[in-house]
């Protein structure tokens, strides 16, 4: 089963198993702690709800200057070939 956030980032069951895991790993790591499942699925949830919308927005305005770059190229060509 999928869960959303806020932002309807929608999670593969593969992905989320990823990132559980991944959690579950740096606190064993890091921490010499385990934590279950529940415990890992709340912090993802946690983080996805308060830092997604940033994390989100700043890579749109990542893509967008790059997306910008590319157009100064294209624009760039069109009066290369100008006559």
């Amino acid at each position: 089963m999928e869960r959303k956030t806020f932002l309807n980032i929608n999670l593969t069951s593969e992905e989320r198993k990823k990132l559980l895991e991944e959690i579950k790993c740096f606190f064993y790591e890091e921490r010499d702690e385990e934590i279950g499942v529940i415990a890992a699925e709340n912090l993802l949830d946690f983080f996805m709800d308060t830092m997604g919308k940033q994390i989100y927005n700043k890579a749109l305005d990542d893509a967008k200057i790059w997306f910008d770059n590319k157009m100064k190229d294209v624009e760039s060509d069109y009066y290369v070939n100008y006559k």
